[in-house]
């Protein structure tokens, strides 16, 4: 297909208002990847990001700010900026008329918007219908779409008597000032010095904590609510809900779960590894392939694992991991695609 053709068939317009955020960083390659049919994409952010030069598809761009003149004729516009953030320039998005889809959560109490997954809405043989007059979009927090797709494929293969989930927060949860805190507290430490507490409110390097720190915000206990309220909302008690707590870890990147099961009747780990393993859940026994932070990183699947129970009976373990940061925009950008045969086709200019 020539540039002319390309150019002709892909007419849609997308912003990215968060574009040097970790979220904004991981859509711009989800979009790339995916092959997103945009004649073009955006940067915008605040006003210390202004005129940073960033690469879309490998053209130098300019971020510039979160204006109308930016937005206007934008068909699509990925909120992945700070909730903070966002909330001061909803208003703008709002008047520019492109479809909204948040990864910041900031819309989540807003009236009228839709919380997706679509990994776990196909799973659950839901088919979502896109209406003409389409709604913002909240897409899921990533370790819920982790859980709820362990979940219900076990489900699917077992009855579950009882089900529990400990579930390891990174600093990545935090963007770019909670990875450079941890980075820092762990040189300090190293080197006897003060730690920086601004992001967390305590000690993370080299620690490992359950307790909800006031400072932090969001705080250890508001994720965990949020975990669990998009879970619900996303199974619609099409599967039960584990019992679950929220720790933060160590780890830059990457959500991992150690999850316990007690199924309703006898089962093998052979026939649990065999129920989970599929579309977007890769399970391995390998050290190579085993589920970490480490090998998960970059992937757009989540990893899982299964072991039998020390204690015997009909207890399982499953520990899985994901790469946080691109399975939510993944879902962000399966969300835009399904809204791309109901949205107007601009024009060029």
């Amino acid at each position: 297909m020539s540039s002319s053709a390309r150019s002709s068939a892909n007419l849609f317009r997308v912003a990215i208002a968060g574009a040097a955020s970790l979220k904004g960083k991981e859509m711009r390659d989800v979009l790339s990847e995916r092959s997103f049919p945009a004649v073009e994409i955006k940067l915008l952010d605040d006003d210390e990001s202004l005129g940073q030069i960033e690469q879309v598809n490998d053209e130098p761009t300019f971020i510039q700010g979160v204006t109308p003149d930016q937005l206007s004729g934008v068909d699509f516009t990925f909120l992945t900026a700070d909730a903070e953030y966002i909330t001061k320039v909803w208003p703008i998005v709002r008047s520019s008329g492109s479809e909204a889809i948040d990864l910041s959560y900031a819309l989540e109490s807003q009236k009228g918007v839709e919380l997706r997954a679509p990994w776990v809405e196909r799973e659950l043989g839901r088919v979502h219908e896109v209406a003409l007059q389409s709604v913002p979009v909240v897409v899921a927090h990533p370790a819920s779409v982790l859980l709820a797709m362990l979940m219900a494929r076990i489900e699917k293969a077992v009855p579950v008597e009882v089900a529990s989930a400990v579930i390891a927060q990174p600093a990545s949860e935090y963007g770019r000032p909670g990875m450079d805190e941890l980075h820092d507290q762990t040189i300090n430490l190293l080197s006897f010095q003060q730690l920086p507490t601004a992001v967390f409110g305590s000690q993370v390097s080299f620690n490992v904590s359950a307790e909800s720190i006031a400072d932090a915000h969001p705080s250890l206990a508001e994720v965990e609510a949020r975990i669990l309220r998009h879970y619900r909302q996303l199974v619609r008690d099409q599967v039960s809900t584990p019992s679950m707590m929220l720790v933060q870890s160590p780890v830059f990147h990457g959500y991992t779960a150690a999850i316990f099961v007690l199924t309703g009747k006898a089962t093998t780990a052979e026939q649990l590894q065999s129920a989970l393993d599929g579309a977007h859940i890769i399970v391995s026994s390998e050290a190579d392939e085993y589920p970490s932070n480490v090998n998960v990183a970059g992937s757009s699947d989540i990893l899982a694992s299964v072991r039998a129970d020390g204690s015997g009976g009909n207890g399982y373990w499953i520990f899985a991991a994901c790469d946080n940061l691109r399975v939510a925009a993944i879902q962000a950008v399966e969300c835009a695609e399904e809204m791309l045969h109901t949205r107007p086709r601009g024009q060029l200019q």
